[in-house]
């Protein structure tokens, strides 16, 4: 085994995975909307995406997609056409006047509300580079099988423990009180971040 920069992994992790971008606005959004499980639900699916990349990254996979450019494309439009769906969404949520009709409108099933949040995050390019920029600059070559191991589980803590701990805070009464006085303007900023979000992705590069 070699000796792994945990505390540089952890920094980096939370710096990623604790940032505003299109996971956190998503669990932030439907926590709110919709209430704990629904929001879990979507922490979930997030979090399995965020699996997903750490273990591909870690095992080779996560490199080959970041030689092969044209994979990366692909993941960036695609992460983009759903954001902007995702703020469409928010868009229709935020014009409906009755706050009843637009949480009984848009209140999917636990099944459907995890796709979306493992979409949201397989979809993600900046999921894949930096996955891949951190298996490949921070952990060593020569490290092994259990080294790696003990860094997926590392960055899973921190992001199992972010992306369920934003479920649970803002599902919060209060701040479900807040966010059903405010509807119409928290669906708008979400549809504006969203789309905002939609944008720095397409305009994003490898570089």
């Amino acid at each position: 085994m070699v000796e792994l920069p945990l505390v540089l992994i952890v920094s980096l992790a939370l710096l990623a995975v604790a940032s505003p971008g299109p996971a956190t606005l998503a669990i932030l959004g439907t926590s709110m909307a919709q209430g704990r499980g629904f929001g879990m639900a979507l922490a979930a699916g997030v979090f399995t995406g965020s699996l997903f990349w750490s273990v591909s990254a870690a095992f080779g996979l996560g490199a080959l997609m970041y030689t092969h450019v044209w994979l990366v494309e692909a993941m960036r439009y695609l992460g983009a056409s759903y954001l902007f769906f995702l703020s469409y969404k928010s868009a229709r949520a935020a014009l409906r006047r009755d706050a009843q009709q637009a949480v009984v409108r848009t209140r999917p099933t636990y099944r459907a509300t995890y796709v979306k949040g493992l979409l949201i995050h397989l979809t993600n390019p900046k999921a894949i580079l930096f996955f891949g920029s951190l298996y490949a600059l921070v952990v060593s070559p020569t490290a092994t099988a259990t080294d790696l191991v003990q860094v997926i589980v590392t960055v899973a803590s921190v992001s199992f423990s972010v992306f369920f701990g934003y479920a649970l805070l803002f599902s919060l009464a209060p701040v479900r009180r807040g966010y059903i006085k405010l509807r119409r303007v928290f669906e708008a900023a979400l549809a504006f971040l969203f789309s905002l979000a939609a944008v720095k992705v397409l305009l994003s590069s490898r570089g």
